[in-house]
């Protein structure tokens, strides 16, 4: 493409019967494999990698909007995990770079569909949505891509008369005011095991973001019951990474932060073209936390990005976090976390864990040929390492 964009495609994938990636590769395998290659194919013509938008439709998701996300977290983790394995299981075994600017960008979109039921949006803000916020959404895709069965049929007819409903414009999508009456409601309607959260937190490093990256970022998303909500990213300060492996290769403080804001607003923000810009403020100010990116929708939905120059972070100087997502590698961390907010009277943080997708947790090791591989599409030091290795042999 001329211009630089990205090609951009769609893969509608319907609802699993079975979660393993066993027996998602029999239902999906031969079409993601294809698509993927398709995807990879249009990456070549672009500066930047062509995108591979991955809407999965999740059942039990359908008419669950009240309900709080903490209920509905590990079924819906899972799922997403499992299909996240299976694009890196294909990826791995057709050697089809999804690891950096000459890859694939594939991200899972969280579709609430049945064929029995239908999903009424009420916000444009994902990272779950109906198949009506997806089509009218604007986004422009080179080809759609659909599963030749017959629930795959189903979900691709769904999805086309949701385009027709859109472009008849029977939904339009505003961003979303805030409102602070009722909200204190709503959020006291829940259970202290499944309360709603309207400030959840992550933090990491997000070099060289991978598909390990966007689950944790996808969950944490999903993790926030509140489209007038707030997600706080702490992201790792370049002064405590010049240390690491092939450091040369790291990406910046701003580029992760730029990359990080990207995939979330790509997953998260589907409002029609003709709507407000996100804000965006930048301060830096002495001391822990002080330097801060904060991206607005209106008066409605925000991220907040902290260069964090400890393992704490934001999550120990802003009492309103309510719950922390992380990985099981890191789950001593969360314990460290509620220790010291413990310490200052503060309530703990309710931590959600992501499955980490190392092939030997799950029968995944069996559809992989090459583990090396595999797990070098999760790991940022092993993609700054063939950077550099490329770089070394630019012909190689």
């Amino acid at each position: 493409m001329a211009d630089g964009a990205p090609a951009t495609f769609l893969l509608l994938l319907p609802p699993p019967s079975t979660v393993s990636v066993s027996a998602l590769k029999a239902a999906y395998g031969e079409t993601l494999s294809e698509v993927l290659k398709e995807v990879a194919s249009a990456t070549q013509e672009t500066v930047r990698p062509a995108v591979l938008d991955i809407a999965l439709a999740i059942p039990h998701l359908v008419g669950k909007d009240t309900e709080p996300r903490a209920s509905l977290y590990d079924r819906t983790q899972t799922i997403i995990a499992a299909v996240y394995k299976l694009v890196c299981v294909l990826a791995t075994a057709d050697n089809i770079n999804i690891e950096d600017s000459d890859g694939v960008d594939a991200r899972i979109i969280p579709i609430a569909w049945s064929p029995d039921a239908t999903s009424t949006a009420n916000s444009p803000f994902g990272p779950v949505v109906d198949l009506v916020t997806l089509a009218g959404s604007g986004r422009q895709w080179q080809y759609a891509f659909g599963v030749e069965t017959d629930a795959g049929e189903a979900f691709v007819r769904a999805f086309v008369a949701a385009k027709q409903h859109a472009s008849h414009g029977h939904h339009k999508h505003s961003n979303v005011e805030k409102s602070t009456e009722g909200s204190a409601s709503k959020y006291a309607e829940s259970s202290s095991a499944h309360k709603k959260h309207h400030h959840t937190a992550v933090g990491g490093t997000f070099d060289h973001l991978h598909l390990g990256h966007k689950l944790l970022l996808t969950m944490t998303a999903f993790a926030l019951d509140d489209s007038n909500g707030i997600i706080t990213l702490g992201i790792t300060g370049d002064e405590l990474l010049k240390n690491k492996k092939h450091a040369e290769y790291l990406e910046s403080w701003s580029q992760r932060q730029s990359s990080t804001y990207q995939f979330l607003s790509d997953i998260m923000d589907f409002n029609v073209p003709d709507s407000r810009s996100p804000v965006v403020e930048e301060v830096k100010n002495d001391g822990p936390n002080g330097h801060v990116v904060t991206v607005r929708y209106g008066n409605a939905l925000e991220f907040r990005f902290v260069e964090i120059v400890d393992p704490f972070g934001p999550t120990i100087t802003d009492e309103s976090i309510t719950n922390l997502v992380l990985s099981g590698e890191t789950r001593s961390g969360g314990k460290a976390i509620n220790e010291k907010r413990a310490e200052k009277g503060w309530s703990e943080l309710q931590v959600f864990e992501v499955d980490v997708l190392d092939p030997t947790s799950d029968a995944t090791a069996t559809e992989i040929s090459d583990q090396s591989s595999y797990k070098d599409k999760l790991s940022s030091s092993a993609i700054r390492t063939r950077l550099a290795e490329k770089k070394a042999s630019p012909t190689a």
